[in-house]
């Protein structure tokens, strides 16, 4: 079976790129799920990687869970724990390895987001789109919820009611709809959409990579912990980050008005 992911390296930037065009780029019915798991966790333990651009091949970004397949649940009426399982050991387990995963992810959405494809997005920590891209959380379309955690990742996303109103009708938005409700943080025409989140990956991998991770710990705590969870745990990685090479070497930098040559 040909492989869901085109994986490329650049420098510290790790480029992904679902390359099933010819399946508008389904996250099921293939080895999607099985390669994310194992992509974020080879990231996870390379201190070297300190961004990772998403992407997908083609003219869409990716369509989300394969409808055809759907007709199997029809046919074969499978008992609904069956299903509850299916789901828990399948597309489920991507939110929990790319959603996790401390390293920052951009997400460089190409075309159509749509259901598990627009969650996919959101599990990413910045978007970016085509000015082709256009968004669903269409699982209602279908007769079905959001099974992959998106009626816990688009809310945070975009808030409580207009997550609502997109779960509830299902209507796509487009790529300017997106950026107004800040789905997306910029949208750009299509040929510079990869510069761009190269551009980004590039200005975030320029800083030390045991930060980066850090970082995205706390935001990541910040939108379920409390205040003061939060600053305790703020203060025990401030006291780490204190005590690291990279600090002293960023501060010695600015000292001596030169740019910082960082370890990680």
């Amino acid at each position: 079976m040909k492989s869901f992911l085109n994986i490329t390296r650049e420098g510290a930037v790790l480029l992904i790129t679902m390359d099933q065009p010819e399946t508008r780029n389904a996250l099921t019915g293939n080895t999607a799920v099985q390669e994310f798991v194992d992509v974020c966790t080879s990231v996870g333990a390379d201190t070297s990687v300190r961004a990772v651009v998403l992407t997908g091949a083609g003219t869409v970004f990716s369509s989300g869970g394969n409808v055809k397949d759907m007709q199997k649940y029809e046919r074969e009426r499978p008992p609904p724990e069956s299903v509850c399982q299916e789901y828990r050991m399948g597309i489920q387990r991507i939110p929990k390895a790319l959603y996790n995963l401390d390293v920052p992810v951009i997400a460089a959405v190409n075309g159509a987001a749509i259901g598990a494809g627009l969650d996919l997005a959101c599990m990413c920590d910045i978007r970016i789109a085509s000015t082709n891209a256009i968004f669903a959380e269409s699982f209602v379309k279908v007769g079905i919820v959001p099974g992959d955690g998106g009626a816990w990742l688009l809310p945070r996303v975009v808030g409580r009611s207009k997550a609502a109103e997109m779960a509830f009708t299902g209507e796509a938005l487009s790529s300017a709809e997106a950026l107004d409700c800040g789905l997306v943080s910029c949208v750009v025409a299509p040929d510079d959409l990869l510069d761009t989140a190269r551009s980004i990956a590039t200005k975030i991998s320029a800083n030390p990579g045991g930060v980066l991770r850090m970082t995205k710990r706390l935001l990541r705590a910040g939108e379920h912990a409390s205040l003061e969870s939060l600053l305790e745990m703020s203060a025990s990685y401030q006291a780490i980050a204190h005590m690291s090479p990279d600090h002293h070497e960023a501060v010695r930098a600015f000292c001596e008005k030169r740019a910082p040559r960082f370890a990680s």
